[in-house]
């Protein structure tokens, strides 16, 4: 299981939008800065150069309470060393990752209230819910904070919210009943720990209040 204060924060890697892309240097400030997953989510790169990143990801957050997801592959993720695998709604089966992987913390990403009860029936660590809000480069409407509050209130598991997430929104997402919170976007603006300041004190805010 998932267990850090709430809300939890995520990372999601995306090197070719960083400036440098060096993951595990994003990865080392922001386990500095208080993050608790990093999600290592390449999928272009080969299986050696993914293992490589992965483990030089986990280094770099060595000695923190931060954790490594592997995005849809839990065998990188075993022999690299990670924490756990986020396994996509057209990816691995939930139920076979969890036999065969026994180790890895599994996470599910789902955009459905009828996936993210699928995914929690099959064994699903926690869900991540997106997109929440309107997100750059996805064409699909955003879910918003009534269909958050929607899976929250119907899944034992944590559910995570990811899309457009910021600053400015993350309140209405933990009040909607995010237990994490997860973006590229704003890490990718150079002061990590600066929006994780941010998203944490925008994630307050929302605490105690109903959804919209």
């Amino acid at each position: 299981m998932v267990t850090a204060p709430e809300p939890s924060l995520t990372l999601v890697s995306d090197r070719r939008r960083l400036p440098g892309g060096d993951v595990a240097a994003l990865a080392a400030a922001a386990a500095r800065a208080g993050v608790d997953l990093v999600q290592v989510r390449e999928k272009d790169l080969p299986d050696g150069e993914l293992a490589r990143l992965v483990r030089a990801v986990v280094g770099a957050v060595r000695g923190t309470r931060t954790r490594v997801l592997v995005n849809g592959r839990p065998d990188v993720a075993d022999i690299a060393g990670a924490n756990g695998v986020q396994l996509p709604e057209e990816g691995l089966p939930v139920a076979e990752v969890k036999r065969c992987f026994p180790r890895l913390i599994v996470g599910a990403s789902r955009h459905s209230l009828d996936g993210a009860r699928a995914a929690e029936a099959d064994g699903a660590d926690f869900v991540l819910l997106g997109p929440i809000f309107a997100t750059p480069g996805k064409p699909q409407a955003p879910l918003g904070p009534g269909v958050l509050a929607q899976v929250a209130r119907a899944l034992r598991v944590p559910v995570h919210a990811i899309g457009g997430l910021t600053a400015e929104n993350a309140g209405a997402a933990r009040a909607a009943g995010a237990r994490g919170l997860a973006a590229i976007r704003p890490f990718l603006e150079g002061d990590v720990g600066g929006v994780v300041r941010a998203l944490r004190a925008g994630a307050m805010a929302g605490k105690g209040r109903s959804p919209a």
